[in-house]
């Protein structure tokens, strides 16, 4: 029986994967800030079964001393290091936090594999944000990088921290440049889980607007449980390497409104310019959308586009879940919670 350790195992990435590693038969670890209630995040959608299956580890990723204890006595076969500060309008807030526990996070995890576990594979949750102001389009793994907020530069921080142990070390350490996934898991701060939110309660009587920034940005929005498993393929590869998770096509954050609207069968039509552009109910006059000027980013990034050529012809992994049915599914689910 394999053995893995999920770094971020509360998160939505964390609960996709475990559940995956968990039903390939894996004896799965996971590593969690400990906190004053002991929360296990999404992990509470696991059932009782998987629960149980599961062993924790309460730590900190920028203590180097118990990720040298968990790595040195736990001999994983795989490490899955997805634990970030991942809120990128958070990494303009206070930089400081995020470079520290994504850059630090990750050195000490390489350091730990290469002093005391050199056989694990490890993973390392990269991002689309590397390209930020894109060089070219669509993006693939031979694309300049080029971020453009904190959490992207703590990120190729990462990825470059990773290349550099898996090349002067020989060891098998891959990059996942994963492309925007979401899903009903995905944390309340992110716009994707604020639009099915604010969907649901317009649907259902609700009359507060749904606040918003950039319309016009433009995601390659995925389903995250497609990527956990492109996560797992990634180190089931021959050799460590770098790949691309996406879906080759993007839509613009008004697209995913719109869409959210018409899971509820709700019309939504946009009028005006800018920052006074708002979208309205034709039925009844009443505004759906607005925009609020404080949810855009210092440095904006407009338009992303994978290319998951090299994952699907090496790793046989791609997308299975298309755009409508992704915000069906997360639109249904907040329709079920509210």
């Amino acid at each position: 029986m394999k053995k893995a350790l999920i770094t971020g195992i509360t998160g939505q990435d964390g609960f996709f994967l475990s559940r995956w590693l968990l039903g390939v038969g894996y004896d799965v670890h996971g590593f969690i800030r400990r906190n004053s209630a002991a929360s296990l995040g999404n992990l509470h959608a696991l059932n009782q079964d998987e629960l149980d299956r599961l062993t924790i580890h309460w730590g900190d990723v920028t203590d180097h001393t118990i990720v040298d204890t968990v790595v040195r006595e736990g001999q994983f076969d795989e490490v899955y290091h997805l634990a970030a500060q991942s809120f990128v309008s958070a990494s303009f807030t206070n930089p400081s936090l995020t470079y520290k526990t994504n850059i630090e996070g990750t050195l000490n995890f390489v350091n730990a594999i290469k002093e005391y576990s050199k056989h694990t594979r490890f993973y390392f949750a990269a991002t689309s944000e590397l390209y930020g102001k894109v060089q070219q389009t669509p993006q693939d793994e031979r694309t300049p990088f080029y971020p453009r907020s904190p959490y992207g530069v703590s990120k190729l921080a990462g990825f470059w921290t990773v290349k550099n142990y898996r090349e002067a070390y020989q060891l098998f350490m891959s990059n996942g440049i994963l492309f925007n996934h979401e899903s009903e898991h995905r944390g309340k701060e992110f716009v994707t889980r604020k639009i099915a939110q604010a969907v649901a309660h317009l649907a259902k009587g609700g009359t507060e607007p749904l606040l918003i920034g950039n319309l016009e940005a433009k995601r390659d929005w995925g389903f995250a449980g497609d990527y956990a498993k492109g996560m797992w393929m990634i180190l089931q590869h021959g050799f460590a390497d770098d790949f691309v998770l996406a879906t080759g096509e993007n839509h613009s954050v008004r697209e995913f409104v719109t869409e959210a609207f018409r899971v509820v069968q709700m019309e939504i039509v946009w009028q005006g310019e800018g920052t006074q552009e708002i979208g309205v109910n034709p039925k009844t006059g009443n505004t759906l959308v607005a925009i609020d000027p404080q949810y855009f980013r210092p440095a904006e990034v407009d338009t992303i586009l994978g290319n998951y050529t090299k994952a699907k012809t090496l790793l046989g992994w791609h997308p299975s879940v298309t755009f409508p049915e992704l915000v069906k599914r997360m639109v249904e689910a907040e329709m079920e919670r509210s």
